[in-house]
């Protein structure tokens, strides 16, 4: 049986975190070549390259991002059995795993979590973002807990996995005041070759869209497509174009972006699913989540 050198490993862990060789040797408090032969060592236990250069900087490799992932996991949970050998008001913690679909609104993401972090047990919530399809993975691996998606797991899926309908909104469209002020008399047909900022296409809010703008026959001037829908605000901010929000979440964009309301329909709307791996939940804060979504 091979056996972690965890010292290697935590020597991997600080370059992955400070993203190179002098930060981590400064923090560390050890020389740069001393720090580079643990990890080589730690590469040729895995016998996979962890780092790829990148200028100055070390890139983690795909093995490297696994890697990463677990010791993230492994060191976590050593500070968890500090604490609670200490009785430290962290012993009891529980930890939540919560995949988000790059594509899912990051401000309705944090009105979802919101009833977790007033739980009676104290939680320590572990976000990770990505493609819908890797986050099933994690979660059949069990390294999620539950995943947050604006469209539910298809049952074409390799993934044994169970949605959990979270509810649904409507679409308010929302610009900077110069912008808004242009298009809010006459919406929404004063949106039919206004500048767009819209969600990227392979999405399901970018699909209602479009077939809410055929359904009109609107037809925006796309000037850019976004999977990282809070830069898609900051450009908008800007005044580059207008942009689609959920309208649960609308006032908290308009005053955090210091956006004005063109308009809000109902006809396209946007919905919300937790998908879990087991069709019957233990863990106490994804009961939480999905009985919430069910109006409990």
């Amino acid at each position: 049986m091979e056996w972690l050198n965890y010292h290697h490993l935590r020597y991997f862990w600080t370059v992955a975190k400070e993203g190179s060789l002098r930060k981590a040797a400064e923090k560390l408090h050890v020389s740069q070549p001393s720090i580079s032969a643990q990890v080589a060592a730690l590469e040729e236990t895995l016998g996979e390259p962890l780092f790829r250069r990148s200028g100055r900087n070390k890139i983690l490799t795909d093995a490297g991002q696994i890697a990463l992932t677990y010791a993230d996991d492994i060191f976590g949970l050593g500070r968890e059995m500090v604490n609670a050998i200490k009785q430290r008001p962290s012993a009891k913690a529980i930890r939540l795993y919560v995949g988000v679909a790059d594509s899912f609104p990051k401000l309705v993401t944090n009105e979802i979590l919101k009833p977790v972090f007033t739980m009676p047990q104290t939680v320590h919530v572990i976000c990770r973002e990505g493609k819908i399809e890797d986050l099933l993975a994690q979660l059949a691996a069990h390294r999620l807990d539950i995943v947050l998606a604006d469209e539910p797991a298809s049952s074409s899926t390799k993934i044994k996995t169970y949605n959990h309908p979270l509810g649904e909104t409507g679409t308010t469209f929302c610009a900077a005041s110069r912008l808004a002020a242009k298009l809010k008399p006459g919406f929404p047909k004063s949106l039919h070759d206004a500048p767009a900022l819209l969600p990227a296409e392979n999405t399901a809010f970018r699909r209602a869209l479009e077939n809410w703008f055929r359904d009109l026959g609107v037809r925006p001037r796309v000037v850019a497509e976004f999977e990282d829908l809070a830069l898609m605000k900051v450009m908008a901010a800007e005044g580059r174009g207008f942009i689609t929000v959920p309208t649960l979440v609308a006032d908290e964009a308009v005053g955090r972006y210091k956006f004005q309301v063109i308009g809000s329909t109902t006809r396209c709307k946007v919905n919300f699913y937790a998908i879990s791996a087991e069709r019957r939940i233990t863990h106490p804060a994804v009961a939480l989540i999905t009985i919430k979504g069910q109006g409990g």
